[in-house]
């Protein structure tokens, strides 16, 4: 029998070549998806990773709720180019507590998985106030109005615990003091500062942008320069072959 008349009847009968595709399919998707139930797990583990604090996490949020991801990856590919203008090249472990991930699709402008103390906190505010003082060519809006918005954390300790439903190892009494952490992370004097480092290694407390509303409230602009300084910042990536696996 020729190869033709072998394949003739996938040809000519819809109904065995949708049977042919089904079976062609089930087999590719079982050689990839049964390994992963003989792995304990598929994100390396990484030391120095932990969850947002209640201020990094509001601060996520408004970025998220701006749509910040739109135009910015944070998403280093394991290419030289990529390497060698961001950093490190992205780990998975990076995103195991983000719900959702912020890797993005697009790069209208650079990627953020490295910006974590690249810039100051006052170039920070004048990029988001008015993009074109730092970067003339910038077409990023500007974002003033975080800075005379009051941060409204009064539901950040739910967001929490929605968030550790979810499998982000926020503790009760991490959520129980929620709001204390928040107010303590955005103060320089408060004295739950040495408490809320314990909870979150590496948190930085400061007044990120060296101003409060009217009313004395911490501002959107400072949840949002929180989540910036922090990101890449959790990893030591000395550990890591900066030349390994680059193509």
């Amino acid at each position: 029998m020729s190869l033709w008349n072998r394949h003739k009847i996938f040809e000519t009968n819809s109904i065995v070549l949708l049977i042919g595709i089904l079976i062609v399919i089930s087999i590719g998707g079982l050689v990839q998806i049964v390994p992963l139930f003989y792995l304990k797990s598929t994100i390396e583990t990484v030391d120095g990773m932990r969850p947002y604090t209640p201020l990094e996490l509001a601060g996520r949020n408004i970025y998220v709720r701006e749509g910040c991801y739109l135009c910015h990856s944070q998403m280093i590919r394991s290419l030289r180019d990529e390497v060698e203008r961001y950093g490190h090249y992205s780990l998975a472990a990076e995103s195991k507590y983000d719900r959702p991930f912020q890797w993005g699709s697009k790069r209208t402008g650079p990627d953020l998985a490295r910006v974590g103390g690249k810039y100051s906190d006052e170039w920070h505010v004048d990029h988001l106030k008015n993009p074109r003082q730092v970067v003339p060519t910038s077409i990023m809006p500007g974002y003033p109005f975080l800075f005379t918005t009051p941060l409204d954390y009064r539901y950040i300790d739910a967001d929490m615990k929605v968030q550790q439903i979810e499998g982000v190892p926020y503790t009760d009494e991490m959520i129980a003091k929620a709001e204390a952490d928040l107010v303590a992370q955005a103060s320089l004097d408060d004295p739950g500062i040495d408490e809320m480092v314990a909870r979150y290694p590496k948190a930085i407390a400061r007044k990120y942008t060296g101003t409060t509303t009217p009313s004395g409230h911490i501002t959107e602009g400072d949840a949002l320069i929180a989540y910036l300084q922090m990101l890449g910042t959790l990893v030591d990536f000395k550990l890591y072959d900066n030349k390994a696996n680059i193509r």
